[in-house]
């Protein structure tokens, strides 16, 4: 079967609308006008694999999907991924010197950390070497890192822990040798997350917009360059939330191009991107 020339076809504005509001009534995803050529080429990938001739013809196949298979799919595509190991390391400064020294004073010996929107993975594991480096005996402490994002392609190649060499670009030699193992050694070389890292994360498919299933009283909450996607009154509603899932003295990360400035909120600012529940 000769495929579409989906160049030709187009994406009219009227199905741009439609994808746009479909994409933000479930994620709370931000599509503006000038989104529309992303927009067009990343879902043109998914009229090829469906071999459907036109974007008015995936808008009915996603409403006739009951499954809700193809919808998972589509914000797969849409939603972006870019992440690394020990990304924006004043976090992780601030995590060592101020928040890391409260916890060790804790008499429950317990520590949860939430990544939200993890991506490929590099930032929950970055918690854990982290955890690893700052406690000698984390075997002997109840550390968990809840690692969600809404982009399960991403979860599936996060879970597995493999990274190329390029990818630990960030890791210095010494932390490369302590926490990861090599399982290939020919290029491009590909490391994989040790199992007592690994171990410490649980990854989970969360869309930030619906039912949240955990109990809270989280330490630190990683959500970084996430809430771009989202207007003013979704990003509120989502600052709110994270007030109430973390522990009285808990601490919010967001992304370097955020913040909650103009933004009706109780956090406590600390630093630039750095927030305290007072």
């Amino acid at each position: 079967m000769k495929l579409p020339l989906l160049n030709k076809a187009g994406l009219a504005d009227r199905e741009f609308k439609k994808i746009s509001a479909l994409v933000y009534g479930i994620a709370g995803i931000n599509l503006p006008d000038h989104k529309k050529e992303l927009v067009k080429a990343r879902l043109g990938k998914r009229l090829r694999v469906l071999e459907l001739n036109s974007y008015r013809d995936y808008i009915a196949y996603i409403e006739a999907d009951k499954s809700g298979r193809e919808l998972v799919n589509m914000l797969d595509a849409i939603s972006t991924n870019l992440t690394s190991f020990f990304r924006e390391p004043a976090h992780f400064k601030y995590m060592g010197d101020e928040i890391i020294p409260e916890i060790l004073k804790k008499p429950d010996k317990k520590i949860r950390i939430w990544s939200a929107g993890c991506s490929t993975g590099e930032e929950p594991y970055t918690m854990g070497i982290y955890l690893k480096t700052c406690f000698s005996d984390i075997c002997g402490w109840d550390a968990k890192i809840l690692a969600t994002d809404i982009n399960s392609t991403v979860l599936d190649y996060a879970r597995k822990g493999e990274y190329t060499e390029s990818r630990l670009k960030n890791v210095a030699a010494q932390v490369r040798q302590r926490c990861f193992d090599c399982i290939q050694h020919q290029a491009p070389r590909i490391y994989r997350v040790k199992e007592e890292i690994k171990n410490l994360v649980t990854f989970a498919r969360l869309n930030l917009l619906d039912h949240w299933p955990m109990r809270g009283g989280f330490d630190m909450i990683f959500c970084r360059n996430v809430m771009i996607y989202f207007d003013k009154p979704t990003q509120k509603r989502l600052i709110n939330r994270f007030w109430e899932m973390l522990r009285p003295g808990g601490t919010l990360f967001i992304g370097h191009s955020e913040s909650l400035t103009g933004t009706d909120h109780r956090f406590k600012y600390r630093q630039p991107t750095i927030y305290r529940k007072k």
